[in-house]
């Protein structure tokens, strides 16, 4: 699982556990880990908050960020990882995603 080129097809809000959010792109998978996380005290909620992006060129670049830099947990987590998204391309990248699919981040600390 953890070799895979992960596909980036949601956009989920995490509520860290001192009560501040940001958003991530995920995919069923990691979802599953954001959810078992929540349950484990990691973190305190993950909100779904739209499937099946359309997959831009923006959701490519991001992508090919998380699989270069990231690997999907297994299901017994023992922290949470929060992928750090670089100035430059990457969040340039991530904040068009999040543009394109009318999702603000007033209420949200990065």
């Amino acid at each position: 699982m953890n070799n895979e080129k992960q596909t980036l097809d949601m956009i989920e809000q995490i509520t860290r556990n001192d009560g501040t959010k940001y958003y991530e792109l995920a995919n069923i998978v990691m979802n599953g880990r954001a959810e078992k996380a929540a349950e484990l005290g990691l973190i305190k909620e993950v909100r779904i908050l739209k499937l099946n992006i359309p997959h831009s060129s923006a959701v490519s670049v991001y992508e090919d960020y998380v699989n270069q830099n990231y690997t999907v947990p297994p299901m017994e987590l023992t922290e949470w990882v929060e992928y750090k998204k670089p100035k430059g391309k990457v969040l340039d990248a991530f904040n068009e995603i999040l543009k394109a699919n009318h999702i603000t981040t007033e209420d949200s600390a990065e």
